[in-house]
């Protein structure tokens, strides 16, 4: 249905535009705090907030009674994993990295729906139109993807960030495969999976909490309200609703979103390539949802 596209279309785009700020705010609050308790903080945060929620609106879940294994691994690979990996990777890796391993996640998820959800199918418009989208955000970020960041550990760093993108694909797969469920419910109780995992590892690991300043505490904060409760609710209805591959695009869209903003807000300079790379983003998106586009802007 054209409304219904045009909705998920405005949550992704939303979601490009939330995660596209949130890796320099993870650079600034690793200065002030070390990176499990950063997770651990972000995701508390999340889980309290959207717990309230979900108390408010019945507490529901499950419409049909199920297994709460995929819950756990959900909850282990969307939060926990993803987060405590992306956060000490940061410490050793350049942010173009960083950003160019999220923007991978399509091409994780592209070969497991194929197999995993029904409908997802691999054919090769998709494909195509991936590898452009892949080129043009690789073309973005360009050499500062590969500069080495002279750390002992850089090697240790890009395999964490590949490896979180691997676990932000399986974590899209399982949760469209999960049966009816409350989206509000389902966001809820992944953070509060991720929380009891990250809180002791945090402890073991990095030792008790020090209290951070001020400044590192607003960043959490915002951290764990905006690119962490509200996002993940939002990726939860457009996982279910619109499918984990459709989900993708918002991956490729969160370097084009770091660009504008620098440009508009920091005054930063938009040469030829950045034009070049963001035109043949926005072509590999077209031409992957090509159905759904022509859906979205048809009048029948």
């Amino acid at each position: 249905m054209p409304e219904r596209m045009g909705k998920y279309w405005a949550m992704i785009a939303t979601l490009g535009l939330v995660w596209g700020g949130t890796f320099p705010l993870i650079k600034v609050a690793l200065e002030g705090i070390t990176p499990f308790w950063l997770a651990a903080g972000r995701i508390g945060f999340a889980a309290v907030l959207l717990c309230a929620i979900w108390g408010l609106r019945g507490g529901g879940l499950f419409k049909a009674q199920t297994s709460w294994t995929p819950l756990l691994i959900i909850g282990f690979a969307s939060t926990a994993l993803p987060f405590m990996l992306i956060n000490w990777g940061q410490q050793h890796v350049s942010a173009g990295f960083t950003g160019l391993s999220m923007a991978a996640i399509p091409l994780f998820v592209l070969p497991l729906a194929h197999f995993f959800v029904p409908g997802e199918r691999m054919i090769l418009r998709r494909v195509i139109g991936f590898m452009i989208g892949f080129v043009g955000v690789a073309l973005l970020i360009g050499g500062k993807a590969f500069e080495s960041s002279n750390s002992e550990l850089e090697l240790l760093g890009r395999i964490a960030c590949l490896s979180a993108a691997g676990c932000y694909a399986v974590s899209s797969i399982l949760t469209r495969r999960l049966p009816p469920v409350d989206p509000v419910g389902l966001a809820a109780i992944l953070l509060v999976i991720g929380s009891v995992i990250i809180l002791p590892t945090a402890w073991a690991i990095e030792g008790p909490p020090v209290m951070p300043d001020t400044h590192t505490l607003a960043i959490i904060a915002f951290l764990g309200l905006i690119p962490t409760a509200a996002a993940n609710f939002l990726r939860v209805i457009v996982v279910r609703e619109a499918g984990p591959t459709f989900m993708t695009l918002t991956n490729y869209q969160v370097p084009v979103w770091a660009v504008v903003i620098g440009a508009v807000f920091l005054g930063e300079a938009l040469p030829a390539s950045m034009l070049l790379a963001m035109a043949l983003i926005l072509s590999g998106l077209c031409i992957s949802q090509w159905g759904a586009l022509r859906r979205l802007f048809s009048r029948a």
